[in-house]
C-alpha cells in the first residue's frame, strides 16, 4: 500500500481542542471486524462488549512537562527547547528539539527560569532542529529534575492552538499513569475513568500493565510514498513477567486481549515469540505497523481517530481492514466524531 491509500478530508471543525467533560463520556464507535458492522455509543459503554477474564493492555507511561522557553545568551532571543530524551543523567546531556532552529549553534548557552537558575550549553547539532544540550543545575539530581518540571510545561500537540491551562497538566494525563517518560500522552487511555475503570475491574475484566514512552517519532510525518521506506524513530518499552503472563494465559484460553492504544500495540508486537506469545522486552522499538501486517497477540484494540497519512492510521488500517477503515472514517466524518488527542474513541473487535 501507497502513502496516497492513507489520505481523507478532514473538515477542521472536527479537530477536538478540549476532551469531554467526563472522560467516560466521549463518543465511541464500535467496529466488529467479523460482521462489519459499525455501531455508535459511549465510552463507559465498552464494558458490554468484555467477559469476565478478558484482558485490557495499558500503557503506564506518564507525560512530562517536557516545553521548556529559555533565553538565549547576549541576544535574549526567546528560544522553545523540547525536551525528547536523556541521554546520561549523570552529565545531565539531554536530546532536544529547538525552535527558531537557525539561532541555535554548537556553543551558544540558553537561560531558563527568571532567576536563569537553569543554563544549558549546546554541544551538538542532531538534525535540522535537533540539538544535545548539556544542563548545568547547582543541585542533585533529583533537584535538577525537580527544576525541568517546575520550569516545564504540558506538551500539548501544535495542532492545538489555543494557549496550555493549567487543567491540561491532568486531562493530557491517563488516569493509571505512573512512569515518566512520555512526551505525548497515549491517547487512547485518556478516556478511562476511575468509575469505569472500577466497574470493569468488579465484571472480572483482567489488566496488564506495558511501558512505552512516547516520543514525537510517532507523529513524525511520513514523507515517503512507498512506506517500505518509512524509518520510524525507536522509543523505549518495557513489558515486564506480570503482563507477559497474564496475556499469554488469555490468549492460550482464547479470550479477548484489547490494546488500549496504538503504542501498547506496537510494544505488544515488538516482543512476539516464534509460537505467537508474548516475551518480556526491555529496550527500544521502532516498529511500523501498515498493511498488510498480521497481529500475534491482540485481537482487539482501542484507538483515537488519528491524522490523515500518519502511522497511527496505518496501523488501525492493518487491524480493521482497509475498507473497512476507511467506511468508518467516513462515518466519523459524516457524523461529526471528534479527531485526535482529546476527540472520541474507536472500538475494534
Amino acid at each position: 500500500m501507497k502513502l496516497s491509500h492513507f489520505n481523507f478530508d478532514l473538515p477542521p471543525e472536527l479537530l477536538a481542542e478540549y476532551p469531554s467533560e467526563n472522560r467516560d463520556e466521549a463518543r465511541l464507535m464500535v467496529l466488529n471486524r467479523k460482521d462489519q458492522t459499525i455501531e455508535h455509543k459511549q465510552f463507559k459503554d465498552l464494558i458490554d462488549y468484555f467477559e469476565p477474564n478478558d484482558v485490557m493492555v495499558l500503557n503506564n507511561t506518564k507525560v512530562f512537562p517536557a516545553r521548556l522557553f529559555g533565553n538565549k545568551e547576549k541576544t535574549g532571543a526567546r528560544i522553545e527547547v523540547f525536551l525528547l530524551r536523556e541521554l546520561n543523567a549523570e552529565t545531565r546531556l539531554w536530546d532536544v528539539l529547538v525552535d527558531p532552529a537557525r539561532k541555535i549553534r554548537i556553543g551558544n548557552k540558553l537561560y531558563f527560569g527568571e532567576d536563569e537558575s537553569l543554563v544549558a550549553e549546546v554541544i551538538d547539532n542532531t538534525t535540522s532542529r535537533g540539538r544535545t544540550l548539556r544542563f548545568l543545575y547547582d543541585g542533585s539530581y533529583e533537584e535538577f529534575r525537580d527544576k525541568l518540571t517546575e520550569l516545564g510545561e504540558t506538551p500539548l500537540p501544535k495542532y492545538i492552538k489555543r494557549e496550555v491551562q493549567p487543567e491540561d497538566k491532568e486531562r493530557y494525563q491517563t488516569i493509571y499513569a505512573k512512569s515518566e517518560g512520555a512526551v505525548a500522552a497515549p491517547t487512547a487511555g485518556l478516556h478511562f475513568s476511575k468509575h469505569l475503570l472500577k466497574r470493569l475491574e468488579i465484571k472480572g475484566i483482567d489488566f496488564a500493565e506495558v511501558t512505552l514512552h512516547v516520543g514525537l517519532g510517532t507523529f513524525s510525518p511520513v514523507e515517503v510514498e512507498d512506506l517500505s521506506k518509512h524509518k520510524m524513530d525507536s522509543e523505549e518499552a518495557l513489558i515486564e513477567r506480570p503482563a507477559v503472563e497474564t496475556i499469554n494465559k488469555a490468549i492460550t484460553e482464547k479470550r479477548k486481549v484489547c490494546a488500549v492504544g496504538t503504542t501498547v500495540m506496537r510494544s505488544l508486537e515488538s516482543s512476539v515469540s516464534s509460537n505467537r506469545k508474548l516475551n518480556e522486552f526491555k529496550g527500544w522499538t521502532n516498529k511500523f505497523i501498515f498493511p498488510p501486517y498480521d497481529f500475534s497477540i491482540a485481537n482487539c484494540m482501542i484507538t483515537n481517530f488519528h491524522t490523515p497519512k500518519s502511522t497511527l492510521l496505518m496501523m488501525v488500517s492493518a487491524f480493521a481492514g482497509h475498507d473497512f477503515m476507511k467506511k468508518a472514517y467516513a462515518e466519523a466524518v459524516k457524523e461529526k466524531y471528534r479527531f485526535y488527542t482529546y476527540g472520541d474513541a474507536m472500538l475494534i473487535l
